[in-house]
């Protein structure tokens, strides 16, 4: 099953750049970088700053994730107009931040709300598709 933005929550999410874009913790807004681990409740974020790397765990539950996808998603994501929702939780006056991890010109950034994503990672995949999970 090709990686998409309307099957994103259906797929393994560690390898991905992502940004936390809401959280219960306003301390976790902003944090970006990429997912190294996921587990039923959490996602733990890979952060790096000044050259230095820290892994922050993040709760699904009262989060929203926004995922940067590339290549032939992308594509098909940028004909529907998607954009990164980072603009909207910066105070005004804040200066938008660089593009997510790994990000370039060919990226959709797709926003998911954490409670899509509280499951099992692999009985999330396994349930449709050509998931090699089956």
């Amino acid at each position: 099953m090709a990686l998409t933005p309307e099957t994103l929550p259906r797929h393994e999410l560690n390898g991905l750049p992502v940004r936390v874009v809401e959280s219960d913790d306003a301390s976790r807004v902003g944090l970006e970088g990429r997912v190294v681990i996921e587990t039923t409740n959490t996602l733990s974020i890979e952060v790096r700053t000044d050259g230095e790397s820290r892994v922050v765990m993040v709760p699904k539950s009262g989060s929203t994730f926004e995922f940067a996808i590339t290549d032939d998603a992308a594509d098909f994501a940028k004909e529907s107009g998607t954009a990164s929702k980072l603009a909207d939780t910066q105070p005004a006056g804040v200066e938008q931040s660089t593009p997510v991890d790994g990000a370039g010109e060919d990226v959709a950034y797709v926003t998911v709300d954490g409670s899509r994503l509280l499951s099992r990672p692999a009985r999330r995949t396994e349930t449709n598709g050509d998931s090699p999970w089956q």
